[in-house]
Parts: C-alpha cells; sequence; structure tokens
C-alpha cells in the first residue's frame, strides 16, 4: 500500500493559465487549434507492434514493496497480452505537462506517447481542441459495465466517449476535531469565530471554487457567471478580515499534522494518509455537498498504438484489477465492484479499505457529490484574473 500520497508530493497548483502563446491561444480558443474528429486517428500499429507509451503521475499505479521496479498489477498485463507497456512517471503538473505536448498536437504530430493521464479540468480543454480520440467503447466492456456511474457523464465529456477515470477523489474539508472541539458539517461551518486564522483553502481555481459554490447552494453541475461572482465576494471579504489564514497547494497537509491550521479545503486522498499518522484529523462530505473531481485516461491524436491503449484502459477496469490499484493508492476508486474483491479478502487490512468512505462513499455521500460544470476557455481568463487576485498570485 502507498505511504505517500502521490497528491501530497507533488500537484498541479490549480491551472490558472498556461504561460505564453499557449496561454492565449487555449484561453482565446483559437480556431486552427482545433483537430477535426476525421483528424485525429493515425495508423493503428497495435497488432504488428506490441507496445504501447503509458505516461502517468508518480506515485499513482501500485509498486511492490521488496522490489520497487516491479508494478504488479502492469506486469500481469504484459504477460497476459504480450503488449509491452513504457510506463513514465513523467507529469508533475497539469499546465507543465500541457506546455510539453501541445506544440506537437497543435501541429498535428504525434506526441509519441499513447496513453495519459491529467486532471478532468485540463481534459476538458483537451476534448475542446480536438486534441483526443474517441475510444472504441464495444472493445471495453469492463469499462461499459464498471465505471461509476456518478462518472459517466462530465460536463465536458457526455457518455465519456473520449476519456476513462483513472482515479477519482473528493474536494472536501479536513479538519483536527479534537483540537477545534466541534463538528463540522457544512461549509458555512468554516468561517465562524473559532477558526478566524486557523483555516486554509486551496489556491487553485479549479481545484477551490466548486466547493465554496456548494457551501453558497449553487448547483455546481451548471452554475452561472453571477455564482462564481458571488463565491468570490464572500471569499474576498474573509480575507480582508484575516479570517483565512492562507491559501495553500498540498502543504496544507503539514499545516494541519502540526496543529497551525484547524481546518482546510483538502483532498480525500491526502487524508487517509493523515488520518494512518493523526487518527485526530477527520474528512467531511459537507451537508451541501463536495466535488467529485477525477484524473482521466486519454488517448492523443496520432497514437501509433490506440487499440492496445483502449485495451490497457479495459484490463483497469476489471474489479480485481481495480482493487489491486485502489488498496496501493489509496484514492475513491471508479469501479464500485471493486469494493466486494476487497471485502472478501482474508487481509484485514485489504478488507478493511472495502468499508472506507474516502474510497469507497457510502450511499449517503454519494448523494451528495457532484461533478462540477467545468470553466470554459471564452470564462476563463476573467474567473482566473478574479480568483488570482484574491489568493495573491
Amino acid at each position: 500500500m502507498a505511504d505517500l500520497s502521490r497528491r501530497a508530493l507533488l500537484r498541479g497548483m490549480g491551472g490558472t493559465g498556461v504561460t505564453g502563446a499557449l496561454a492565449a491561444m487555449t484561453g482565446c480558443g483559437v480556431p486552427p487549434a482545433y483537430v477535426k474528429e476525421a483528424d485525429r486517428q493515425g495508423a493503428d500499429r497495435s497488432a504488428r507492434d506490441r507496445k504501447l507509451v503509458f505516461a502517468n503521475w508518480p506515485l499513482y499505479i501500485d509498486v511492490d514493496d521488496r522490489h520497487k521496479q516491479r508494478r504488479p498489477t502492469l506486469d500481469a498485463f504484459e504477460r497476459h497480452t504480450g503488449i509491452s507497456v513504457t510506463y513514465t512517471e513523467e507529469i508533475n503538473d497539469n499546465d507543465e505537462f500541457f506546455g510539453k505536448i501541445s506544440p506537437a498536437l497543435m501541429n498535428h504530430q504525434s506526441t509519441g506517447r499513447d496513453l495519459i493521464v491529467i486532471s478532468d479540468w485540463m481534459c476538458a480543454r483537451f476534448v475542446r481542441l480536438g486534441w483526443v480520440q474517441k475510444m472504441d467503447r464495444a472493445a471495453q466492456p469492463n469499462v461499459a459495465a464498471h465505471l461509476d456511474p456518478l462518472l459517466r457523464t462530465p460536463h465536458f465529456d457526455p457518455g465519456r466517449t473520449h476519456s476513462v477515470p483513472w482515479q477519482s477523489g473528493i474536494t472536501g474539508i479536513a479538519y483536527n476535531r479534537k483540537k477545534l472541539g466541534r463538528e463540522i458539517k457544512h461549509t458555512s461551518d468554516l468561517w465562524k469565530d473559532d477558526l478566524r486564522g486557523r483555516v486554509t483553502l486551496l489556491s487553485g481555481l479549479d481545484e477551490s471554487f466548486a466547493l465554496l459554490m456548494q457551501g453558497e447552494g449553487v448547483d455546481i453541475t451548471r452554475w452561472k457567471a453571477d455564482d462564481f461572482y458571488r463565491m468570490t465576494d464572500r471569499i474576498r471579504r474573509l480575507v480582508s478580515e484575516g479570517h483565512i489564514r492562507r491559501f495553500t497547494g498540498n502543504d496544507y497537509i503539514k499545516d494541519l499534522d502540526s496543529g497551525d491550521v484547524l481546518a482546510a479545503q483538502a483532498y480525500s486522498g491526502d487524508v487517509i494518509q493523515l488520518q494512518a499518522d493523526n487518527p485526530d484529523i477527520e474528512f467531511v462530505v459537507p451537508q451541501e455537498g463536495a466535488e467529485l473531481w477525477a484524473e482521466s485516461l486519454l488517448i492523443p491524436n496520432l497514437a501509433e498504438h490506440k487499440r492496445n491503449a483502449e485495451r490497457l484502459i479495459d484490463y483497469y477496469y476489471r474489479p480485481e484489477v481495480a482493487a489491486e490499484l485502489a488498496a496501493w493508492v489509496n484514492y475513491v476508486c471508479p469501479v464500485p465492484a471493486a469494493r466486494e474483491v476487497l471485502a472478501s479478502s482474508k487481509d484485514k487490512e485489504r478488507a478493511a479499505l472495502a468499508e472506507d468512505p474516502l474510497i469507497f462513499p457510502d450511499d449517503a455521500m454519494r448523494r451528495r457529490l457532484a461533478i462540477a460544470r467545468d470553466i470554459t476557455s471564452k470564462e476563463r481568463p476573467a474567473f482566473a484574473k478574479e480568483w488570482n487576485g484574491i489568493v495573491g498570485l
């Protein structure tokens, strides 16, 4: 099992923009960047060239504890299919990776990668630009059968035709119940006087806005500009009053652990790791709701091994394989059927994971989760300027 959260080590800081010409191009939606569906697929060499290149984030796949170079689920895929996988941990930041591969995609060239994993708010950018291929769901029966219904219809990719979640998670609230001396049930509980100067929020626009809007009673699947500005008005006021201590990346983890901060906007996957060392830390999905997000698999345009990539994606949607991955990475599993696999384990620690709502949310929690409508390229410049002005970026 992972002893360190991947998100806690390396996390894109919110994607408020890509520098230089790429930022202008994506922010303004320059038409020449768009690639039509008919021009996205190249000659697929999968049948004769049994390999693929898979780019992922660090610490985001199961590893053999005794042999760190071995990845049990990936090794099993290679043995069973005869497909050799070149696995790289090269994605450390969504914007940075976008900058690395966008010149090739914009110029209708291969990226040299058959499969990539990026956050859904960035997936939205790729899908809108026409830079990823539609997958053949007929060749992916496990995805069709086992993908969590909550993740099937994101605003940017209805029906998940161009993306498949690798892992999922929740942006909610983490707090030290013992030191605070009370429960947190609502987002508005963060604004009470006993938390003045002891609260942190996430600095990234895409990571932070949805939960804060939900605290205002907004349906984040269909939020409007007025909802956004009403939320930022409140946050600006709380900053000026000294209520919000600061805006953070993943460094909120050490603040919570040390007790310098008593409550923080937080990711569910990080809190599982925190709780192992500090059982006083709790994670809550507020009564008004919390954001369910995913980091998803995409097949870039002109990938040379599309069929092989589709096979790998479908392999990870087998419940027994999804269970192995979930037991190691400790994020919300996008394959609910994996819960029964873990529950039947003779290993008590693995079996206990089936009852962890931060890996398999219970029905009550699931009813309060929603996928936010993403920020469009037209909206992004003004919204990023507004948010960055508050955060101080």
